[in-house]
């Protein structure tokens, strides 16, 4: 008879990465994560649902028990309890599960299960992509730079879209389907970022003179938050790389000048 293992063992599979067992747990999760998105896309599709919607039905009930005990149990092993509940990682775990037990009361709520995807993050924690936090924190430093320059930026696109929607409504008014400032505004959006869904088009010939340049503008725009994200980028990564600095092949001493040729400590050539 097999025996069963410790609750610090089984806490060391569910929470750790370091050894086969627990690695094999999160690809065991992975993989019913990845079954679960799957059997609720099959489940949209009209021709499949009339075929095999009662398999897919019990399928995704299959899964939601399954992550359902493993949530159980990770609440059950965690040393702070309340603490993982409201983890980012326990509101996504609960978040899992909760849509198929809603779709007992309201319909078409099982779909939001593919919320589960974003458990797919524990992907990180398989393939061991820690040594790319450098990287994350390169970026992240780069769009906390960049914060001020985009909300002073998106402050100027709504001062443009406000001014060219009330514009669109004086001139073009409810008979070419600009019905108020807000929907002259929605339009004014869809033609400055270039979508152009067509529902609401100018008919008269200063309306699409103005059209026109909000779409031209609209060409301009898109650049502006590019550029002050790539600038801020690179400033960050050059900070990095002097905080980092080079490493002695001969000594493995760290955080030389980048403009080093020989080690300051061992005396020999970089």
């Amino acid at each position: 008879m097999p025996i069963l293992p410790s609750k610090s063992r089984l806490a060391h599979i569910v929470f750790k990465h370091d050894d086969k067992a627990s690695k094999n747990f999160d690809l065991a999760i992975l993989i019913l994560i990845l079954g679960s998105l799957i059997v609720v896309i099959l489940d949209s599709e009209p021709s499949i649902y009339r075929d095999y919607h009662r398999e897919l039905l019990i399928l995704e009930w299959v899964f939601t028990g399954l992550f359902t005990v493993e949530y159980g149990l990770r609440i059950w092993l965690s040393k702070r309890k309340w603490g993982y509940i409201f983890s980012f990682y326990g509101l996504v775990d609960l978040l899992a599960i909760v849509p198929t037990f809603l779709s007992l009361i309201l319909a078409g709520t099982q779909f939001l299960v593919v919320i589960r995807a974003l458990r797919l993050l524990r992907v990180v924690r398989i393939l061991k992509l820690g040594r790319y936090m450098k990287e994350a924190e390169v970026l992240k430093s780069a769009l906390k730079a960049s914060k001020l320059k985009i909300q002073l930026f998106l402050g100027t696109v709504v001062t443009i879209v406000l001014i060219a929607g009330t514009l669109m409504f004086i001139v073009e008014g409810p008979e070419s389907g600009y019905t108020s400032i807000g929907m002259s505004m929605y339009w004014a959006i869809v033609t400055l970022t270039t979508v152009g869904f067509g529902d609401i088009t100018p008919l008269t010939p200063l309306g699409k003179f103005l059209a026109s340049v909000i779409m031209l503008l609209g060409y301009a725009i898109i650049a502006v938050p590019t550029g002050i994200v790539t600038s801020e980028l690179a400033i960050a990564n050059t900070k990095s790389k002097k905080k980092q600095g080079k490493t002695c092949k001969n000594c493995e001493s760290k955080g030389l000048d980048l403009d080093a040729a020989f080690c300051k400590y061992c005396g020999k050539e970089i």
